[in-house]
């Protein structure tokens, strides 16, 4: 059975194509409300889930791949040259996006088949990278629907860039040393062993 918080999330997952159809065929304020209404279903779902003691395994799972979806739709929609918008957000920022969050899956797989860790929390930069990329869709969105707030266009795609990069290196950073600490622990257990062979 599906739970109220699962329920909003599905919806929120639905939303992504009406999004995606309203930029294609030039209706920027539309697009921007359904984004709106998206957000607004993250921010009740999570809170229904710990008010209503909600939280499964499957919504686990749905939550953030909604998150990502809508975000990744986002990017690319606002990306294309043909989609009728008056700015577009650059292509640099959306392959700098996609190229980070495939090399850190990439880095997940292979340090869970090297050392089977499955805990791959977000650190607080990740976060941080993810809130400055729906800043940088939102104010796409603000600026082709109302033409205001384009002063804040340029700087925030380049903070969104500046983040992502950073992100993603210190990501890498902690899976070196994510690696290296199993490493030595294997290395300790082998000493162990042979101590004990010995003796």
């Amino acid at each position: 059975m599906l739970t109220y918080a699962n329920q909003l999330t599905i919806l929120r997952m639905i939303f992504i194509p009406c999004f995606v159809l309203l930029l294609v065929y030039g209706h920027p304020r539309g697009a921007l409300l359904v984004f709106v209404l998206a957000a607004l279903t993250d921010m009740l779902d999570g809170y229904i889930a710990r008010r209503l003691r909600q939280k499964t395994m499957l919504g686990s799972f749905l939550d953030p791949m909604a998150d990502k979806l809508l975000l990744a739709s986002a990017l690319i929609t606002l990306t294309i040259p043909s989609v009728p918008v008056k700015i577009h957000i650059p292509v640099w920022l959306t392959v700098t996006a996609f190229s980070r969050d495939f090399l850190i899956a990439l880095s997940a797989l292979i340090i869970h088949l090297q050392t089977n860790h499955t805990d791959f929390t977000p650190s607080f930069l990740g976060k941080c990278t993810t809130v400055s990329q729906i800043l940088a869709v939102g104010i796409a969105l603000l600026v082709n629907a109302f033409s205001f707030l384009m002063p804040l266009f340029w700087p925030l795609m380049y903070l969104a860039l500046l983040l992502t990069v950073l992100s993603g290196l210190h990501y890498f950073y902690r899976s070196a040393k994510l690696i290296e600490s199993y490493q030595h622990a294997g290395s300790r257990d082998d000493t162990q062993r042979s101590a004990n062979t010995r003796g």
